[in-house]
């Protein structure tokens, strides 16, 4: 596995449920907030997309929750290539607590996805430097 992404962030109000811990349905959006922070700096951020018409697309998601993460706990989201064949490839992410516990794992199966022709398509280089294959 390569790992392409490594984003840091606190864990806020907005991401607690009831319980006092991350919701479930919160997971995947800060799953997907560092994917973003992962892809932009390599030149396909949101602006990236849209000029190019192609962009990354979720086909499947299998999801654990190990530990409970808290209000105000600090977390790491580490991002991992896991292969790339064809059109479909799969990356590991990991949300890491401070004292190095894995809170919550994901593994995602994605492509890249033409706007215009609505269909997946190979990997571009734009593409493939984005997930940290080049």
């Amino acid at each position: 596995m390569k790992e392409f992404g490594n984003y840091k962030l606190l864990i806020r109000e907005s991401h607690i449920d009831s319980y006092g811990h991350v919701n479930n349905a919160v997971y995947l959006s800060l799953y997907e907030e560092a994917r973003w922070e992962a892809i932009t700096p390599r030149g396909f951020g949101f602006k990236d997309v849209h000029r190019m018409q192609q962009g990354p697309v979720i086909l499947e998601v299998s999801i654990k929750f190990m530990k409970e993460i808290k209000l105000r706990e600090t977390i790491n989201i580490v991002s991992s290539m896991m292969d790339y064949e064809g059109k479909i490839g799969h990356m590991k992410q990991q949300m890491i607590k401070e004292d190095g516990t894995i809170a919550s794992e994901a593994v995602f199966t994605f492509g890249l996805f033409d706007m215009q022709a609505r269909k997946m398509i190979l990997p571009t280089p734009e593409w493939k430097k984005a997930c940290g294959l080049d």
